[in-house]
């Protein structure tokens, strides 16, 4: 990991100089040019601070009082794995979205575009209806003007239980022009609940992959 942010750190501060020098350092004011040196010594010192952090938990973890540690910290790893690949329940503060739909109108990409948003604002686990979100969910309009997530069709209204910092999330929904508005461009109506405490229980299913493997390991039988 220590390595990786070396990596993405000198690639970043590459990243930056490149696409300078392709605008023209002559062209910028001084203002601008602090505010780019200050934005690339920022990213420096804070990817400087995560490779230190790092460094430090893998010798304390190395160390053989850190066995406990370890396990504590490979279980910590596991749950949040869970949480990302849909495979636990997860609870914690968030927003209920409810988007009712009387018109039928209401279609697969708007949905999909909630989602994005609901991403963006920080959501770190997501249910809509009795479905789990995760990073391969996918939406189709169906015949009858259903919704399906992941080949489930939805029933109307469509529920969003998100897990995340509820002003946040609240918020991103009501950004002007956004989800909000587009829902009622359609003749939607979309209501937000902020909660304390939400849950999200829906589980998925994981499949076992027919072709990715770690690497190192033999390809598996046809």
């Amino acid at each position: 990991m220590a390595t990786l942010l070396a990596i993405s750190l000198g690639f970043a501060i590459a990243l930056q100089v490149r696409q300078t020098s392709a605008e023209g350092l002559e062209n910028l004011r001084e203002g601008d040019l602090v505010r780019l040196l200050d934005s690339v010594n920022s990213d420096g010192n804070r990817l400087t601070t995560e490779i230190a952090r790092l460094e430090l938990e893998r010798q304390r973890l190395s160390a053989d009082t850190g066995s406990e540690e370890a396990r504590a910290a490979a279980r910590a790893r596991l749950d949040a794995l869970g949480i990302l690949g849909g495979t636990v329940a997860a609870t914690g503060p968030g927003i209920v979205l409810t988007i009712t739909d009387p018109g039928s109108k209401y279609t697969a990409p708007l949905l999909l575009d909630a989602l994005q948003e609901l991403r963006d604002a920080g959501a770190e686990a997501v249910q809509i209806n009795n479905v789990r979100v995760t990073a391969s969910t996918w939406f189709a309009d169906g015949p009858e003007k259903q919704i399906s997530v992941d080949g489930q069709a939805l029933d109307r209204p469509y529920v969003v239980t998100a897990i995340g910092e509820s002003n946040t999330l609240a918020s991103a929904m009501e950004i002007p022009g956004g989800v909000g508005d587009s829902a009622r461009r359609v003749g939607a109506e979309m209501t937000v609940e902020s909660r304390d405490h939400v849950d999200v229980t829906a589980l998925r299913v994981v499949s076992t992959p027919r072709y990715a493997r770690p690497t190192g390991q033999p390809s598996p039988s046809p």
